[in-house]
């Protein structure tokens, strides 16, 4: 089996870094990267674009709500054209400076609220994916099963890559649960290593409240801003050719 694991890089700015950018992308099959609103900036992605193609990493927009003191987890209030503009405008700053390094971005994740939003409205989701579309149509998109998301895309004819979050609990209706709740980010090094064991034997995940649920994903995403992120993605890795599953980018996994 194929899986891919991703992971949202390059979201400092400045010479602020939040985790270990170069030791990551060795770890790593892509590379989401931050496209200068929630996190980075002109030199980060030129940076992690550079790295990426170093390492064979698939390379991924990762466009977010400008909202650098948030980082990008504070709803607000745009319209729906200002948030479908705001998108734009990231994913073509990261594919003008992916051309220039020879390289071709394969995928775009949205980050915290400004995915949330997109989630909840399916007006929205379908002028996002829709623009998507217009802008590059061999674009994956990788979304949560059964999310809004996923269904606007698959309208808009995109590809799409479901994500499992290694280091995010879920609830019985296979929601995140919100970050400033107990337990809502997984940090222990023995939980993250059973949780994604038991995703890539069985497809399936503990809950919250001690329930398991389907997990149909083929994409593992750890958050590099999660304490610890660069072990943890070590232990995700290990996990996976641990079970005989190989490493690959999005784009030879998506549907």
């Amino acid at each position: 089996m194929k899986i891919d694991l991703n992971s949202d890089m390059g979201e400092g700015f400045g010479p602020y870094r939040l985790c270990d950018d170069e030791a990551m992308m060795k770890i790593v099959s892509s590379a989401n990267i931050a496209c200068g609103f929630h996190g980075g900036d002109p030199e980060t992605m030129g940076r992690m674009v550079r790295l990426a193609k170093q390492n064979g990493v698939g390379i991924g927009a990762h466009p977010g709500l400008p909202d650098r003191l948030g980082f990008g987890r504070r709803e607000i209030p745009f319209q729906a054209d200002e948030l479908r503009q705001q998108m734009l405008y990231q994913l073509g700053a990261l594919m003008a400076i992916a051309k220039v390094e020879q390289v071709t971005v394969s995928h775009i994740s949205f980050h915290a609220a400004m995915g949330n939003m997109v989630n909840r409205d399916p007006v929205l989701a379908d002028l996002m994916m829709d623009a998507i579309e217009t802008v590059d149509p061999s674009l994956v998109v990788f979304v949560t099963s059964g999310s809004e998301i996923e269904q606007a895309a698959k309208r808009a004819r995109l590809k799409t890559l479901a994500l499992f979050l290694a280091d995010r609990a879920y609830d019985a209706g296979g929601r995140l649960v919100a970050r400033g709740l107990p337990g809502a980010v997984i940090k222990d090094e023995a939980a993250v290593r059973a949780r994604v064991r038991k995703f890539l034997l069985d497809g399936s995940v503990e809950t919250i409240d001690g329930g398991v649920i389907a997990m149909p994903a083929r994409s593992i995403l750890v958050h590099s801003d999660t304490p610890g992120a660069l072990e943890l993605a070590g232990i995700v890795r290990g996990e996976i050719e641990a079970t005989g599953a190989t490493l690959a980018p999005a784009a030879e996994l998506a549907e």
